[in-house]
This record gives structure tokens, sequence and C-alpha cells, in this order.
């Protein structure tokens, strides 16, 4: 057992303060919306909430929950985090795939072209000009199709695939495997860390977009969850929410955006446990590997 010096336990005692101050800073806003959420309406107005809620009530979730347009948000974000997702993860595994290859030629060319998407984005109006060419306006799959491939997610599946030891494709090329079963039977089960990362990354970005929505939809039967969540607790908008909780004994305003609040953020929250160890595991190999 190797012994530590003074100065590496100093720097591990160190680190340790700093990440609990960090991980502090992080966790108090999110448990001071809880505790919001939780509390009536009075506590709130008189400003008494801080980390644990006061006079603790059900009653700001059961009215979000009761609004249709929460739950129509949340049935459209639902569909395009898991379709989009999957569209997401075929793509990039697709283009990922051949450009880890180094038989493949022309691969350094389309890497260049990746590359410079990576680092230039397309303005707004050529971007909707094209959504709108391709007839896309007003439906969820423009929610979906224009972020089909991330340049960044790209670059971290390829250096993964890159690490792929040759003999297996080899091996499986011997045998009589085409490119779709060799990708199907050999390197799919074996990047698993990678797919469950990037899913996630994908994930995590369809569920908190909204600027797509904004530009490309006008219908409000469309609308995911954070286009409602916008209107409530930026705009104000509480749409047929005004009338009813006006006359509810025990609602707030600020108790309805942090209840929106939690409800926007708990679906996805509840997906890292069961990701935690690919994640880490696959963020380590896409980034250590050339």
């Amino acid at each position: 057992m190797v012994k530590e010096s003074r100065g590496e336990r100093s720097f591990q005692g160190f680190n340790y303060v700093l990440l609990t101050v960090v991980a502090i800073c992080m966790i108090l806003p999110i448990v001071h919306v809880l505790a919001k959420s939780f509390s009536s309406e009075l506590a709130l107005n008189q400003g008494r909430v801080s980390v644990f809620p006061v006079e603790f009530t059900l009653s700001n979730f059961a009215f979000v929950l009761s609004d249709s347009s929460v739950w129509q948000g949340f049935l459209v974000s639902v569909f395009v985090t898991v379709v989009g997702t999957l569209i997401n993860l075929i793509a990039t595994t697709s283009l990922a795939y051949p450009l880890s290859r180094p038989e493949y030629i022309g691969r350094r060319y389309l890497l260049l072209m990746v590359l410079v998407t990576f680092i230039f984005s397309a303005p707004l109006i050529p971007n909707y000009l094209l959504i709108k060419n391709l007839g896309l306006l007003d439906t969820v799959w423009s929610l979906m199709i224009p972020g089909m491939i991330s340049a960044y997610n790209l670059f971290i599946m390829r250096s993964f695939f890159s690490g792929l030891p040759g003999e297996l494709i080899d091996s499986g090329r011997i045998d009589g495997c085409g490119e779709m079963r060799l990708i199907w039977s050999i390197v799919l089960p074996l990047s698993k860390p990678v797919m469950a990362t990037m899913g996630l990354f994908y994930a995590v970005a369809h569920w908190n977009s909204y600027s797509n929505a904004l530009y490309y939809i006008n219908n409000r039967n469309l609308f995911p969850l954070q286009i409602r969540l916008r209107e409530i607790v930026i705009t104000d908008n509480f749409g047929e929410m005004t009338s009813t909780f006006e006359n509810t004994l025990n609602i707030s305003p600020e108790g309805i955006k942090m209840a929106v609040i939690v409800v926007a953020t708990v679906p996805i929250l509840l997906i890292y446990p069961f990701l935690q160890k690919y994640f880490i595991k696959g963020m380590l190999i896409g980034s250590i590997k050339s």
C-alpha cells in the first residue's frame, strides 16, 4: 500500500471541501423549489419558505396536474424524447461507425465536413426556410429532424468505435457477416456504455428544448411541456388556470410555478440512476480513445 504524502492528503481534503460546496450550491436551488411547491399560499406570500415546506400541502400539484394543457405538453415531450432519441442514436451510429473504420475511403473529408458544422452553425432564417420547404412546420418532426446528429456526440461515438478491436470486425467478415450484421451482432453489444451516454445526452436535450417549438410550431396542441413551463414561469401566462385559482383557497401563482418546474424536471432525473454506470464508463472511454 502506497503511503500518501502530506501534500496529497491536503489536496484531497481541499477537493472534498470544494466539491461539497459545489454540490450544496447545486442542490439548494432544487430543494428551495421543492419546498415552495409543497408550501401554502400564505407561507409563500409571507416569504417564510426557504429549505423546508411551510404548511405542507399538495394543492399546487393537484392543481397543476388537473390542467389538460400540462398533460398535453407532457405527452408531446415524452413522444419527442423517446422517438427523437431513437432517431438520434440510429443516425449517429450509422455515421460514426463508417467514420471510425480506416478502410472506408473519404472518411477524412466527411470528418472535416462534420467539424465545420461543429464550429459554424446555420443562422435561424435559413433553418426556418429549410424546415418550411421540407413541410415540417407545425409537426412534431420539426423538433427531432433538425438536430438528428450532434457533431459533439458523433465524435465521442466515433472515438469509442475506433477503440474496438479490429480483429473482431475482421473475424466477423471472415465468418460472412455483412456490415449491418457486424453492427448489430458485434459492434452494438460492445457499445452499451457509449450508447447509453449518447442516449442520455440526446434525451436531456430533447426534454429541455423549447426553442425549436417556438420557431416552428404554432399549434398549441403540439407544444411540448417546456413551452408550457416557459409561459407560466417567465411570461406569467397561466391560460385557463387564471380564472380557476383566483377562486381557489391555498393556491398561489408562485406555488403553481414551482410545481410546474418540479413536474417538468423530475421525469428526466429519474433516468439517471439507471444509466449512471454506463454514463461514466462511456464518457471515460469516449474521451481517451483516439
